[in-house]
């Protein structure tokens, strides 16, 4: 078998939970928008980038506030986070003309969650073969572009579009 060195990942891993520090209420906290990959601030949700994407522009909507699941959230909340998610979608679709779209939410370490307490969805784009043999086989993921691209390229369409 052959194995391939991922070391992003390890980090991940590692680091994920240790401190009981949740990463979105510590991206927030950092008033680094740049450094955090924020996207975009709205009145109750904010755009991330994924530190570590399934595919190119990769992206998470999330409360402001730390609620673990879409039962704790308000009416105006839920609203804003899908229209969040709509106006995402679009951004990617115009960027990177992607054919097709995952949007989903993981509530629960059983159900998947990497980050648990704190509710967000992911918006990914998507393309026939991005699940390619270094993925299934290699748990490796290629991607065209570096994460400071993707977010300078969302940054400037969520800039455009207010």
């Amino acid at each position: 078998m052959d194995y391939l060195w991922t070391p992003w990942r390890y980090r991940y891993v590692a680091e994920a939970g240790k401190d009981g520090t949740c990463i979105f209420c510590a991206a927030l906290a950092s008033n680094d928008d740049t450094g955090r990959k924020i996207i975009f601030r709205g009145r109750l949700n904010f755009i991330i980038l994924n530190l570590y994407p399934y595919t190119t522009g990769h992206s998470m909507v999330v409360p402001y506030k730390h609620v673990p699941d879409l039962a704790a959230c308000d009416r105006e909340t839920l609203a804003e986070h899908i229209e969040l998610a709509q106006r995402l979608q679009i951004a990617l679709a115009r960027l990177y003309r992607p054919e097709g779209f995952n949007l989903g939410m993981n509530i629960g370490r059983c159900a998947g969650a990497g980050v648990t307490g704190h509710v967000h969805m992911h918006v990914l784009a998507r393309w026939t073969g991005d699940s390619s043999f270094m993925t299934t086989v290699g748990e490796t993921r290629l991607h065209p572009e570096d994460l400071d691209q993707t977010y300078s390229k969302l940054r400037h369409e969520f800039a455009e579009s207010v």
